[in-house]
């Protein structure tokens, strides 16, 4: 695969449109009333009901507010609500875990809010809580993350996760400028960031992530610099760059951002420009939306052998699992369903104090829901799209299924952005930024208003 990128400013102007992220298809809007009933036949009727599961748990928790977040978060410095929540979690699983009887855990992800909000004690019970009703896979064979603020975490700490039975590591950063975390409310400092991944490489963490923010107040292309040049000298395995939506008006904690500190929409390009130019150059792999990795971690492989996968939890290798969420607003993803669990506290506590299943929404994925799934997640994952595969898979004639669509894509042809080949579309060099204008071609719920009022920029 080709995995250079041409940045075009102009091209970047024209197409920088609101869309999804495509963390699943169709997304949450379209999630509606959803029985427990339904989610217990998904299960039932799932064509991986005898494979391995992947497991989410949202904690919600976070003992300071971060100003640009738009997570489900309880912003606390009491202990006595995580307590409470494990007592819920543990209700949740009683109720869940006998429907998975025998299948295994090979991939688990806590996050939040601030998984280490919770004490050593805590973490150790929720773990044995889950081990108690779910066996997992081996620590080689398997993949079992947690989100750390390191703000929250030292070396002794790092250790008591790995002997949890964590293997990977996701760290959240944003920036290194003091300026900019004064503004977002974030205050941590290289040194302490670095301690903790020198910590977790020390005790065998196999893998190590971080996230990254631009766009946010007082940054600029030196300052930002500044701070890829630090991060580059930790040399995480992943690293994620996201796109600061500001978007006030949906996320109450944004209003304490002024919009008159944001980078003029020049500077965010070349900030963006910047992250590419210097990540890609210091051995990095643009995985898409966002997304860089080094060529030898498990995400670039599965990107060259072509069987990448995208969730909630974003980019995955394990492609054959069905997605259990446990926690408020947790989402998962079993046979051809979508469900979600209750988004407020309240609300969640009620349905488990009355033995319920604490869901509320979710969505059915009909037969043309699969084939566009398909679809988008070859072309947001591979940058590329075999019609045949497609074809054999549904059953359907691709150039006739997707007549429209096909017609829709010439003015992305005429930009340089993807080739049409008789039996394939390739994603150029030049496309790679927008895959999720290319994909938004093929949502058939996508309108301009909808984007426009719930989704971020694309680019």
């Amino acid at each position: 695969m080709d995995q250079s990128i041409t940045f075009d400013s102009d091209l970047i102007q024209r197409y920088n449109v609101n869309g999804p992220r495509y963390t699943s298809y169709p997304t949450a809007l379209q999630f509606g009333e959803f029985h427990p009933d339904e989610f217990k036949k998904a299960i039932a009727s799932s064509r991986l009901n005898d494979g391995d599961l992947s497991l989410y748990v949202h904690l919600p928790f976070c003992a300071t507010l971060c100003y640009y977040c738009a997570c489900n978060k309880v912003i606390t410095r009491k202990r006595e609500p995580a307590v409470e929540y494990l007592d819920l979690l543990e209700k949740e699983l009683d109720l869940v875990a006998p429907l998975f009887e025998g299948r295994f855990i090979s991939q688990l992800h806590w996050g939040g809010g601030t998984p280490t909000f919770l004490e050593d004690e805590q973490i150790s019970r929720l773990m044995q809580d889950i081990r108690a009703r779910f066996e997992f896979r081996s620590d080689a064979a398997g993949e079992f993350s947690i989100e750390v603020d390191p703000r929250t975490v030292d070396a002794d700490r790092v250790v008591h996760l790995r002997e949890e039975g964590f293997n990977r590591l996701s760290l959240g950063i944003q920036d290194f400028a003091p300026a900019v975390q004064k503004a977002v409310n974030r205050v941590q400092s290289y040194e302490d960031t670095k301690d903790v991944i020198e910590a977790a490489r020390l005790c065998g963490f196999r893998s190590i992530s971080v996230d990254l923010i631009y766009g946010l107040p007082f940054q600029s292309h030196a300052s930002f610099k500044r701070t890829l040049n630090q991060i580059v000298s930790l040399r995480p395995d992943r690293i994620s760059i996201y796109n600061y939506a500001h978007l006030p008006d949906r996320f109450t904690p944004q209003k304490r951002i002024l919009a008159g500190d944001l980078p003029k929409p020049e500077e965010k390009l070349l900030i963006l420009e910047l992250c590419i130019e210097l990540l890609t150059a210091s051995g990095y792999i643009y995985i898409g939306m966002d997304h860089f990795a080094l060529p030898d971690d498990e995400l670039a492989i599965a990107q060259r052998d072509g069987t990448l996968q995208r969730n909630f939890q974003g980019y995955s290798t394990f492609a054959d699992c069905d997605l259990l969420a446990l926690g408020v607003t947790g989402i998962s993803h079993i046979g051809d369903s979508y469900s979600q669990n209750a988004r407020e506290m309240e609300a969640y506590r009620e349905h488990l104090l009355a033995g319920r299943l604490p869901l509320e929404k979710g969505a059915v994925i009909d037969e043309d829901d699969q084939v566009r799934k398909e679809v988008i997640n070859e072309l947001i994952c591979n940058f590329a799209l075999q019609y045949r595969a497609v074809e054999e898979r549904f059953n359907v004639v691709f150039a006739d299924y997707f007549a429209k669509e096909m017609a829709s894509l010439k003015p992305m042809i005429e930009d340089g952005l993807i080739n049409l080949h008789s039996d394939a579309i390739t994603v150029t060099s030049k496309g790679r930024l927008f895959i999720r204008n290319i994909c938004m071609v093929f949502d058939r719920y996508m309108t301009e208003a909808v984007a426009e009022k719930r989704f971020s920029k694309a680019v």
